[in-house]
């Protein structure tokens, strides 16, 4: 883990907002620090998108402070320090890449260069191309070039890596890591769990409009008791699955994956029943399990919040 300046550069203080009847921040808090990454996970519905808006000062709390490098979120000075790329981008499809980097420099008192901006977002090679003319992925990128040709502070990603190949997205992956050593923040909203696992700092899981837990990735997962077993056994899966020391048992290739709180029990079963067992691996939960675990509650106790 590397180390993380405890500055704070943005802050949400009992932040509550309403759509007409539809709550979608109640007394929300979250504090966005200089260094870090942080993942932002919930349900459609939990509030995301509202807490997002906020800080870039795109609506206005109901109650609650909201600030922006210590300012208005909506004060221009604030907003210069900021780079955003949001799920939904229109951009004129005519104008080529390059021609786009460059017009959003103009707005920044201290931009990066277009070919510096291009390479860190990969799409050096397209940069004469027409926007309208590139894939969903491709546009995905040029989109990312566009969030950090300002040289932001702090950085919004929703959704980033939507329509993009595995190569691409871990060029994207490792563009970000860089932002973050040189001593820049993330905020990070996605629906690939691993993505937030592989990258995150800190990890903030709303539900409701509120927080139900944040911390590390690893403070996360240790909340959670279930551990994943990996074996290659001769053993029926139909009957492992039955034994009461597993939650979940599955085929994955040759190998059985199976959910227990009980490890040293399900293994010691294992052994005893095949002599065989070769292959044996134990993980911790993933974040994904947490996320499931973590958010069940919260979805089953009806409240109205906004779909995010």
């Amino acid at each position: 883990m590397r180390h993380v300046a405890n500055t704070a550069l943005a802050r949400l203080h009992g932040v509550s907002k309403h759509y007409g009847p539809l709550r979608a921040l109640n007394g929300f808090d979250l504090e966005l620090r200089n260094g870090e990454l942080l993942a932002l996970l919930g349900p459609n519905g939990a509030g995301k998108t509202t807490a997002i808006g906020l800080l870039l000062g795109l609506i206005r709390a109901d109650a609650g402070s909201v600030e922006l490098f210590g300012h208005d979120p909506q004060g221009i000075a604030a907003r210069r320090q900021i780079g955003v790329m949001l799920q939904d981008a229109q951009l004129p499809p005519t104008l080529r890449v390059g021609e786009l980097i460059r017009l959003t420099t103009s707005y920044y008192p201290n931009p990066r260069s277009v070919l510096e901006s291009a390479e860190l977002a990969g799409v050096a090679d397209l940069l004469h191309r027409p926007y309208g003319k590139l894939s969903g992925g491709q546009q995905r990128r040029v989109q990312f070039a566009l969030a950090l040709c300002g040289r932001p502070r702090l950085l919004f990603l929703d959704e980033p890596t939507v329509g993009m190949d595995i190569d691409a997205r871990q060029k994207l992956w490792a563009a970000i890591r860089h932002l973050i050593a040189e001593g820049n923040a993330v905020v990070l909203t996605t629906h690939y769990l691993e993505e937030a696992e592989a990258l995150a700092d800190r990890v903030c899981v709303m539900a409701h409009g509120r927080v139900i837990s944040e911390g590390s990735v690893d403070a996360l997962r240790a909340r959670i008791a279930l551990k994943r077993v990996w074996c290659s056994t001769r053993l029926p899966l139909g009957d492992v699955a039955a034994w009461p020391e597993v939650v979940e048992a599955r085929s994955d290739g040759e190998r059985l994956c199976l959910s227990t709180e009980y490890v040293e029990l399900l293994v010691r079963r294992l052994l005893a029943e095949d002599i065989t067992l070769s292959s044996l691996e134990i993980r911790a939960a993933g974040l994904s399990e947490v996320f499931t675990e973590l958010t069940r509650d919260a979805q089953a106790s009806p409240t109205m919040a906004e779909a995010a």
